[in-house]
Parts: C-alpha cells; sequence; structure tokens
C-alpha cells in the first residue's frame, strides 16, 4: 500500500482539484465536487472524534472505513 506523503486541495471555478502525492513521489490528481469534499471531511471526523481505544483497535485490525460519495 502506498504512503500519503503529501496532498493540495486548489480551489477552482466550480469544484476543487485534489493532488494527492505518495512517499515515492508519484501524484494523483481528482477533480471533486464541494459536496464530496464534505462526505469525506464529515467521514474524517467521526473517525477522528472516535474514542482513542476505538482507533487503536482500528489500527491493529487492517478494518477500513468505506462510505459510498454522492
Amino acid at each position: 500500500m502506498k504512503q500519503l506523503a503529501k496532498f493540495t486541495i486548489t480551489v477552482r471555478e466550480e469544484d476543487f482539484a485534489l493532488s494527492l502525492v505518495d512517499d515515492n513521489g508519484e501524484t494523483t490528481e481528482y477533480a471533486a465536487a464541494p459536496e464530496v469534499l464534505d462526505e469525506i471531511i464529515d467521514a474524517l471526523d467521526e473517525l477522528l472524534s472516535e474514542e482513542d481505544d476505538d482507533l487503536v483497535a482500528l489500527e491493529g485490525d487492517g478494518d477500513s472505513y468505506q462510505k459510498p460519495l454522492g
């Protein structure tokens, strides 16, 4: 699995451009509607607001958080 090293978000006229750079320097770019970014923010907020014990358990057993966008 690639490791995320850095990201940038650029505001465009109708959407946002996301640039994700992995630890090998490879860049992948995505266009995202504002609603999609809101869903990503909500999902991250939900994960980060969980109890610390729950996050430690997630790290250890390979679970993932997936939510269909749109």
